[in-house]
């Protein structure tokens, strides 16, 4: 069997190493990231790495018409649909995994992508966070892509935990590996090459949420992962089969679960069960929240190669589409589906509990909670009003898409901050309780729009934001001041965000919609 290091991480070092000093030039559009595996993981020739490329895809055995030819579908909803919008991919030598990873390439061949995003996991750097290449271009024997430097932008700025960090994509492989399938492919679109460091939960929420804000239907985005690691063949296929069936649930848990059982098992030769296991959990919760569906389109591991059993990889392609309508929570809370009416009740009852323990004792009360709509991770917003005079505001502070809090935790945050924080108004004294009324307004998650006339006037809430300034308003504003969208935008963006009041009409301001279901007291009134 041929040295299984061609596809790990003695060639990174062999094939790496030797081009550190030349891994970044200069040219007119930015930095280029020049090719660093280019001889040992692909051909270095670019006749040779082209044809290697087109016999990938044309041996890729499944019906591409399912993915691209639009005739077959009756309307534009089941063409997005249809549409990949997730591919997981493995990237060892292409000599090794290049068919396997043909199969979801040859689904999105020709598609209208303007940007593919690829995320792979780190294997020569070691650091905490996520690394966005920021500008420039990556470079194969194939030529040039061009970085979207402006979804790679407000990638960096959208948390801290995202930075650029230079190392982490010097010798990197795994993501250049992609590069001359998709220059194939999708010959014209950008990229925005990541590299996650320690993928602990909350990097990999964080990231996630940061994706949901950017991506559109015309990104792709691409997670970069192999799958058992060097246990003989029938091992490989059991350990992977189970995997994979635990990626298409969706369900991180269970992937995690299925992942500690593999390694507990003690198998001769396994070291993982899944070297990209972050950026997986990355796809996977993006995929549950756009309600995709999942398909596997090809299996094979290394030993499917080379005919030596003794020790091998594992690899698979695998398609997420669907959820042509965007993310599954904003869908459901545009059809009514959401919180019922216990859990309303239920969270103004807390609302009002914490009010009334953190105003009088400074304590914040400790609840537990069954409801598993009430310990989802939704955003809220809560207003407090004041019924003795006719229900002026008294405070209003909300928060979207927490990274790791239950609803009804951030229910009892914002009720302390809306009473305690709104700087427009003196803070609300335990005295004032019985005039105060509460309202909750549940949020879906945010969804960036390129076109002000999708925005629903009572319907949907909007947040702006140009440069460091953001404002937000919520789906109520305009129906209780009865303003049309021009007034409701205007407003929000002169007076909430500080900025020109027309940048939502000429594009120098970002917008993102949002629903929001909301109730309060007065609908629990008895009698």
């Amino acid at each position: 069997m041929p040295n299984q290091n061609i596809n790990k991480e003695t060639t990174e070092k062999k094939s790496g190493l030797t081009r550190r000093s030349s891994s970044e030039a200069k040219s007119e559009g930015g930095p280029i990231r020049k090719p660093a595996v280019a001889g040992a993981f692909y051909p270095a020739d670019k006749n040779e790495l082209q044809e290697m490329v087109n016999d990938f895809l044309s041996r890729a055995l499944m019906d591409a018409n399912q993915y691209t030819n639009s005739a077959n579908h009756e309307s534009t909803d089941d063409v997005n649909k249809a549409k990949p919008k997730i591919l997981i991919v493995p990237h060892a030598g292409l000599v090794y995994s290049g068919q396997v990873a043909a199969y979801s390439y040859k689904a999105v061949q020709s598609l209208d992508y303007k940007t593919v995003i690829l995320i792979g996991p780190s294997h020569t750097a070691y650091f905490d966070g996520v690394s966005v290449y920021p500008k420039g271009f990556y470079e194969t024997p194939l030529g040039q892509v061009q970085i979207n430097d402006l979804l790679a932008g407000q990638l960096i700025k959208s948390d801290e935990k995202i930075s650029y960090y230079p190392q982490a994509h010097i010798t990197e492989h795994n993501l250049e590996v992609q590069l001359p399938f998709l220059q194939t492919v999708l010959p014209n679109a950008k990229i925005v090459p990541i590299i996650m460091g320690k993928p602990d939960a909350n990097l990999v929420k964080i990231l996630a949420l940061a994706l949901q804000k950017i991506i559109g239907d015309e990104t792709l985005l691409v997670i970069s992962s192999d799958l058992s690691h060097y246990p003989e063949y029938e091992t490989a296929k059991e350990v992977d089969q189970k995997t994979i069936e635990a990626i298409l649930t969706q369900n991180i848990d269970e992937f995690e679960k299925v992942i500690s059982q593999s390694i507990a098992q003690d198998y001769p030769g396994l070291d993982t069960c899944a070297c990209g296991a972050g950026p997986l959990k990355v796809g996977m919760m993006l995929a549950g929240d756009w309600n995709l569906d999942g398909e596997l389109l090809k299996y094979a591991n290394s030993g499917d190669v080379t005919d030596d059993h003794s020790r091998v990889v594992g690899y698979a392609s695998i398609v997420f589409k669907g959820g042509g309508e965007g993310l599954r929570r904003l869908e459901k809370a545009e059809e009514g589906e959401g919180v019922n009416t216990e859990d309303r009740a239920r969270l103004l009852e807390i609302a009002r509990e914490t009010l009334e323990e953190y105003l009088e004792n400074g304590k914040i009360p400790k609840i537990e909670v069954e409801s598993e709509k009430l310990n989802e991770n939704l955003g809220a917003f809560v207003t407090l009003r004041n019924k003795k005079r006719d229900y002026e505001l008294r405070g209003c502070i909300g928060r979207f898409s927490p990274t790791d809090e239950a609803l009804y935790k951030i229910v009892q945050q914002m009720a302390i901050s809306a009473a305690t924080q709104d700087t427009r108004f003196a803070s609300v004294t335990y005295d004032e309780l019985d005039d105060i009324e509460i309202e909750i307004s549940v949020l879906s998650q945010l969804k960036k729009i390129d076109d002000w006339q999708k925005i629903e006037v009572g319907k949907h809430g909007v947040e702006v934001v140009q440069g460091m300034r953001k404002g937000v308003f919520l789906p109520q504003v305009a129906t209780e001041n009865n303003w049309d969208l021009e007034t409701f935008m205007n407003e929000l963006c002169e007076h909430k965000a500080g900025i020109d009041r027309d940048a939502w009409k000429t594009g120098e301001a970002e917008l993102y919609i949002f629903t929001a279901e909301v109730f309060g007291e007065n609908e629990f009134v008895d009698g």
